[in-house]
């Protein structure tokens, strides 16, 4: 009778060690969890050897019958590693193909990406017919005749990889699978084909970025992964034992799937261990019974300790952890596919310890430095003569033979005592900063260094210092599930929310079980409703389901489809080559520019822009958006690329212009969401051409942004430069923020024309254009135009008639070019210099100080409500007082909860008082920015989620808002609903410091 298959090997292969376990599920209740056996040793420079010794080290320890092994699964940093060092030898050249036709034209393939790592990779791209459009209409159709083209180029190049991706693809991916089906049989047979819907979400340039470095790993992940078989059949044959690999999220890929989409395995090794200090302590996170005969686990945060650093994560009462929101880095390259929400300090057992000598209780300091590695040569411990946290822990642990505390001279009970004080509040703070709620909340420590963890935490419920953390990563590994994610957009006009939620919520659950879950084990984990601003009756939603793995089904260990695992590659592959270091290609120079001397270019009242100037403006430009108008990220890669081709960006004062100059402006409008897959074409400049095509008696001599806030803060000067145009931009714009309606501008405002966007162009970039010669009323202008919207994609490129330089010297809000340029170099300048926990001081400093600027709030985000309403996403943002900086010392600076209402930008912040009622801190037309604690970036309505670190500004609007009753009436409490409040200033105004005005030089 052939043995039942019921043990699960894990695996993980780290940088240092690697580490392995042998485990029983059906044990796992019982006192050692069910582990028969574990290994740890130093990782081989071929993987698989390590792999395979680990398994027969194991296999003699244990001696149970190897027939008895259900699966191994691997965890690895094996691929991302080729990428972070830049390792010509596993890295191929990858062609790039998109189904977009004239979409995303100006931000090609790679453009964000570290120049070293781009000349690696990128060997070919183009953009050919196709794409999609939000609402599954087609932009286009896929060419066979374009397609054949690119064909014979990639063959004659000897490109070995192949990027599909189209606009809107992940919602329906069959342009890219037309597209394969054509490019295959004209493709050699070993070339491997990536479709970006099969990789990464929403987000057109970050899911192309995934796409290609999993295109670029894919030759070396199919060789490797076939290494790694080869491994476990050499030990336990070829009886059926299914061969895994885990993948970001805490699941596992079958070995042909990861070989297809290693890119998922990258950050899977903190998962690993997140999930294994779970199991290790499954039974104690079991709270009351939940109303079933099973009872409801408790989320719990995990703090690995090792040598150097401390990763904290939150695993959430779903089993699995919390996954980052929006986007991701690896290598300097940006991502937007899913990895563990992980925080690090610089916290572990080789940390040094400082004493600072003086009077009373010592002053101590333990890190951020260690000794790493070296802890047995130069740990006071072990006879050397460093100080550590190793160190101190024993001279504090009673229980330590006194044999070995003798050896930890000079330290005294005063300075153990302020040691324990300090490791205790670093982790308290890190804990509290990952929390998602108030409450106390279970703590789990693992790793080698979690002996320097004291055994009680403020803001922890229970401390838990299980037995075998040493290997957590490896049992995560071994007892991982399976899970998908569907992330889509659904109309809501015919369903409601709730309904489309349940469709989509069975479409993961299917998805999941062929993965390979067991249908009766599958569960939602995650789920997210977010309305599309500016597009009635449409959601998008996210939905995760995870289950376990149903062994019952068979699959050949071997079975690698699609011919994507060559079995004899590696075989074939130079041994020698796996001893040598990483071939990297050639690096990248990092020019650094000194904040405190910088110089920006400006002769004769004309400021020339630079890379730098645009950086600092970009950053600026969110933060001013007040929480809306959409990320600049890809308008200031459009406009770098703009500087990088020798084109020149001018900037001019507005006090310089001449009563009869024209000032042309323009922008985008509609959905951010849509914005981030369609990239921009040619629809702006189109709209502007167009304009001066039909309008020829007036013809634009400069430029001025509708809106400073957000991407179209960037529009004015990418107009202005571009080879049409190549006019100066005037430093203002007409609302000096991000108000959602065209009506809400300063010309409207001073009311001097009966309309002032008229005529106006908008077009959507693919042969659609509408002009509208006459209105009422802008506000007409803005209904006509937000209907339109709809039809042509729900994101346009407008453009609106000149107005005179009297007329813009009156109208316009000054000098906010300056100003963003002057807020993003004080962000940039608090990184270099260390000092973020201040940079909401040095932005108030910068936009007129404590007078006309405040910081509100500092704390944690606790609450996101959202709701559509007319096309404008309606909904509140709460947020809980916290210590959001890494210094623990001293008291909270703010308490209590605040809440921030929003249409799509940020409305007022108010302030809940014990008895219910709330008080105003702030509301528009003053501008309300929540930015990142972390990094000082600005976090847009559409970013607000669970446990951020924010601080909250509040600055004093324009006085083109404030000095006039219909200025407040227009873009005040009452225009936004709040008909029983009264607007009350923050500050008083000071108008911006001219970036022209200082530094201007004649020439």
């Amino acid at each position: 009778m052939a043995a039942a298959k019921r043990l699960r090997i894990g695996i993980d292969v780290g940088g240092t060690n690697t580490d392995g376990v042998v485990i029983d599920p059906l044990r796992a209740s019982e006192p050692d969890k069910g582990i028969i056996a574990w290994h740890k040793a130093p990782t081989t420079a071929d993987p698989s050897h390590g792999i395979e010794d680990a398994l027969r080290t194991m296999f003699e320890q244990s001696k149970v019958n190897p027939d008895e092994v259900a699966s191994v699964t691997i965890g690895t940093t094996h691929f991302v590693n080729a990428v972070v060092e830049r390792d010509a030898r596993r890295l191929a050249k990858v062609a790039v193909i998109r189904l977009s036709g004239p979409f995303g034209k100006h931000a090609p393939p790679c453009v964000d990406w570290p120049e070293d790592l781009r000349d690696l990779v990128l060997g070919h791209h183009a953009q050919v017919s196709g794409g999609l459009e939000v609402d599954g209409r087609t932009i286009g159709d896929p060419s066979p005749e374009e397609l054949s083209t690119q064909a014979e180029t990639i063959k004659a190049l000897g490109i070995p990889s192949v990027v599909l991706i189209g606009t809107f693809s992940p919602l329906s991916p069959h342009q890219e699978h037309e597209a394969a089906e054509i490019l295959r049989p004209l493709l050699p047979a070993s070339t491997t084909l990536t479709l970006s819907s099969t990789i990464a979400a929403l987000g057109f340039l970050e899911r192309e970025n995934a796409s290609i470095l999993n295109a670029s790993i894919l030759p070396f992940a199919r060789r490797t992964i076939a290494r790694f078989h080869a491994a476990v059949r050499n030990v336990l044959g070829s009886g059926g034992v299914q061969v895994f690999v885990t993948q970001n999220d805490g699941t596992v890929l079958r070995g042909a799937e990861a070989a297809r989409c290693p890119i998922r395995t990258f950050s899977s090794g903190p998962t690993n261990s997140m999930r294994g200090a779970a199991v290790l302590v499954g039974e104690e996170l079991a709270g009351v019974k939940n109303g079933t005969d099973k009872k409801k686990r408790e989320p719990c945060m995990v703090v690995d300790v090792g040598g150097t650093t401390t990763d904290v994560g939150l695993l959430l009462a779903n089993g699995f952890p919390r996954q980052k929101a929006a986007y991701s880095e690896f290598a300097g390259v940006r991502m937007n596919f899913s990895c563990p929400d992980v925080r690090s300090i610089g916290l572990g057992g080789g940390s040094i310890v400082r004493i600072e000598e003086g009077h009373g209780t010592p002053k101590v300091t333990v890190g951020p430095d260690s000794v790493g590695y070296r802890i047995q040569e130069e740990a006071l411990v072990f006879g050397g003569t460093v100080p550590t946290a190793t160190d101190y822990t024993v001279a504090s642990d009673e229980a330590v033979d006194i044999g070995e505390r003798a050896k930890i001279k000079g330290v005294g009970e005063k300075e153990v005592a302020a040691y324990r004080e300090v490791v205790k509040k670093m982790l308290e703070k890190v804990i509290d900063t990952m929390k998602t709620s108030p409450d106390d909340i279970a703590v789990l420590l693992v790793g080698g260094g979690a002996v320097i963890a004291p055994n009680t935490l403020k803001g922890a419920s229970r401390v838990l210092k299980p037995k075998y953390a040493g290997v957590a990563n490896a049992i995560g590994a071994a007892m991982a599930g399976v899970s998908a994610v569907v992330d889509t957009v659904k109309p809501t006009d015919k369903k409601t929310t709730k309904e489309v939620l349940e469709e989509v919520s069975k479409e993961a659950i299917e998805k999941t079980v062929e993965a390979g879950a067991a249908r009766e084990t599958v569960k939602i984990a995650e789920m997210d409703t977010l309305p599309l601003p500016y597009i009635a009756n449409k959601c998008r939603f996210i939905v995760r389901a995870a289950g376990e793995y149903d062994f019952s089904r068979v699959y050949d260990s071997k079975e690698m489809e699609d011919g994507q695992v060559d079995e004899e590659a590696y075989e074939r592959e130079p041994e020698k080559m796996l001893k040598e270091p990483p071939s990297k290609g050639k690096p990248t120079e990092e020019v650094k520019v000194d904040i405190a001397t910088y110089r920006p270019k400006v002769v004769n009242r004309v400021w020339y822009v630079s890379e730098t100037d645009l950086a600092w403006i970009s950053c600026g430009c969110y933060i001013l958006g007040t929480g809306g108008g959409g990320s600049p990220y890809s308008h200031m890669l459009r406009l770098r690329s703009i500087l990088r081709s020798g084109a020149v960006v001018r900037v001019v004062s507005p006090d310089d212009l001449k009563d009869d100059d024209q000032v042309g402006c323009g922008g985008g409008s509609g959905s951010p969401t849509v914005g981030i897959e369609k990239l921009q074409g040619d629809e702006m400049m189109e709209a502007q051409l167009e304009l001066y095509g039909l309008a020829k008696d007036k013809t634009a001599t400069h430029m001025i942004a509708l809106e400073i806030g957000g991407g179209n803060g960037l529009q004015g000067m990418i107009l202005g430069a571009s080879s049409n145009m190549n006019i100066p931009t005037v430093d203002g714009d007409w609302m000096g923020r991000a108000y959602p309606t065209k009506w809400q501008t300063t010309p409207v405002v001073f009311a001097e024309r009966k309309t002032v966007f008229c005529p106006i162009t908008m077009c959507d970039g693919n042969g659609n254009v509408v002009f509208m010669t006459k209105a009422t009323s802008d506000e007409t202008v803005e209904r006509v135009f937000r209907a339109g919207l709809s039809e042509l994609g729900s994101h346009v490129g407008c453009a609106e008639g000149p107005v005179t330089g009297a007329e813009t010297r009156r109208w316009a809000v000054e000098h906010t070019i300056s100003l963003s340029w002057r807020i993003g170099r004080a962000v940039h300048a608090a990184r270099q210099s260390n000092s973020i926990d201040t940079v909401a001081e040095s932005i108030v400093a910068e936009v007129g100080g404590s007078s006309s600027a405040k910081v509100l709030f500092k704390g944690k985000i606790v609450g996101v409500e959202r709701t559509l309403r007319r096309g404008h996403i309606y909904g509140e943002v709460i947020i809980d007082a916290a210590d959001v900086n890494d210094s623990s010392e001293g008291p909270r600076e703010y308490d209590g909860r605040i809440v921030i209402p929003f249409k799509n930008e940020n409305i007022a912040v108010f302030k809940e008082k014990p008895d219910g009622d709330r008080d105003t801190l702030a509301i528009v037309p003053d501008l309300i920015s929540v930015i990142d604690a972390q990094n000082g970036e600005a976090i847009g309505t559409p970013e607000y989620r669970y446990g951020l670190l924010v601080i909250v500004l509040g600055i004093t609007a324009s006085e083109r808002w404030t000095s006039t009753k219909r200025g407040v009436e227009l873009g005040g409490p009452k225009a936004f609903g709040m008909d029983d409040l009264e607007y009350t200033p923050i500050g008083q105004f000071q108008k911006p410091r001219s970036v022209i005005d200082e530094y201007s030089v004649e020439e």
